[in-house]
């Protein structure tokens, strides 16, 4: 018996400022996106998908101020969410502050929630981290 293929990945990318307002820009960015061309994935998956989507643009505007990019790859169930920055330092995991505002819980969460977290250091340029999430079927 053939399989027959599943439709093709879709895309799409959007530059960031990193300034005030970029964090509901990625997370407008991604609902529409997760929306088209059909109904979106099932709540839980949209949810988990903002999360991811928040804490990683909130990495870069936090660790590598400026602006960023803010890619989405679905295909079939997986979608990628990837954030490139300019920053060249890779993520380090932090102990969590719990008594002040010193973060140290993204990349903890980060790791609890992908399915698989994925770095590209672009040498002197900055770097991409990418989250891969399996979307909850319907």
């Amino acid at each position: 018996m053939d399989e027959q293929p599943g439709p093709p990945a879709r895309r799409g990318s959007w530059p960031l400022t990193g300034l005030d307002g970029t964090l509901g820009q990625a997370r407008g960015h991604t609902r529409r996106f997760l929306e088209e061309p059909g109904p979106p994935p099932p709540l839980p998956s949209v949810q988990d998908a903002l999360v991811l989507v928040v804490e990683l643009v909130s990495n870069a505007v936090r660790h590598a101020p400026g602006p960023c990019v803010l890619g989405l790859c679905l295909e079939g169930r997986l979608l990628r969410i990837s954030v490139s920055d300019t920053s060249s330092s890779l993520p380090e995991p932090r102990t969590a502050d719990l008594d002040g505002d010193g973060g140290g819980f993204g990349w903890h969460l980060l790791h609890t929630m992908a399915d698989r977290l994925e770095i590209e250091h672009h040498g002197g340029r900055g770097k991409t981290v990418t989250a891969v999430l399996t979307l909850r079927p319907h």
